[in-house]
């Protein structure tokens, strides 16, 4: 007798269970290099900008332009790293009632315009 449906996909469900138990260190291994990719940061930053409400009608331009910036935009200070301890890290300035980018400043500039 053939199975139903709803019995497939419960039959699928434990099978996809046993082999994420089964894994999950390999799982976990993956995801770390994954997030490393040049890839995966690019599509988190966007993902970021979007729940943040920033509004764009090409981001992969925006990124590509966010990624080679190297001076605030505000102050002209060089940029660091997050983590290194100089709170100049890029940030996107963006109006909050409309969503538009105006543009890509350190975080003491952003700071400063909230």
């Amino acid at each position: 007798m053939a199975m139903t449906k709803e019995e497939k996909k419960k039959r699928r469900k434990i099978i996809d269970k046993k082999y994420y138990e089964k894994n999950k260190d390999k799982r976990r291994e993956n995801y770390k290099q994954y997030n490393q990719t040049p890839v995966c940061k690019k599509s988190m930053t966007i993902s970021k900008w979007k729940k943040r409400g920033l509004k764009c009608e090409d981001y992969d331009s925006l990124y590509a332009h966010y990624i080679l910036a190297e001076n605030c935009d505000e102050c002209n200070v060089r940029f660091g790293e997050k983590g290194d301890g100089t709170g100049t890290f890029r940030c996107m300035d963006h109006c909050h009632e409309t969503g538009q980018f105006r543009n890509i400043i350190c975080c003491g500039c952003n700071n400063k315009r909230r």
